[in-house]
């Protein structure tokens, strides 16, 4: 099973995708996409359409996961992530990929086993769970965290992923 995971952001949006075969699960790529606050919403939109576009075609992933939209208080961050999800999901569509969501809450209990790890506890496990020697970025982590959760949660509920 090949995963893609993203952590949405319309700044920063992390990306990884790991394969999961047997016992074995290891990364295949993974890395960030940054959009310049100068350019117009539309522009960073289409940015990280062309570039998710890209990474499915690439690494041909069997699903996209992403991470659900969270209470924030601060209304126009909250927005900025929703209209970034928008593009991703709208991304995975356009290649018929079935998409999962899981929660923060979710993704650190899969991958600490403590759902309020903070960001260096995940960071840690990923590289730990994906035997990963390099520095990860922290949108990058969280991208292969929420693969991770993805592939432990099908496994755990039996639920076959579309191929």
């Amino acid at each position: 099973m090949i995963v893609l995971g993203i952590d949405p952001g319309i700044a920063t949006t992390g990306f990884g995708v790991i394969r999961k075969e047997g016992a074995d699960t290891r990364r295949l790529a993974s890395g960030i996409i940054e959009t310049s606050k100068t350019r117009d919403t539309e522009e960073r939109l289409g940015t990280i359409y062309s570039r998710i576009s890209s990474i499915i075609k690439e690494q041909k992933p069997e699903c996209c996961v992403i991470e659900q939209l969270f209470f924030n208080t601060n209304a126009k961050t909250a927005l900025a992530v929703g209209q970034a999800r928008g593009a991703v999901l709208l991304t995975a569509s356009h290649h018929d990929l079935e998409c999962f969501e899981y929660t923060p809450l979710q993704v650190k209990q899969a991958v600490t086993g403590y759902g309020r790890a903070d960001k260096r506890q995940v960071q840690y496990m990923v590289k730990q769970l994906l035997k990963i020697d390099k520095k990860l970025k922290a949108d990058e982590a969280d991208a292969l965290a929420i693969a991770i959760c993805h592939v432990h949660s099908a496994k755990l509920n039996k639920q076959m992923v579309p191929s």
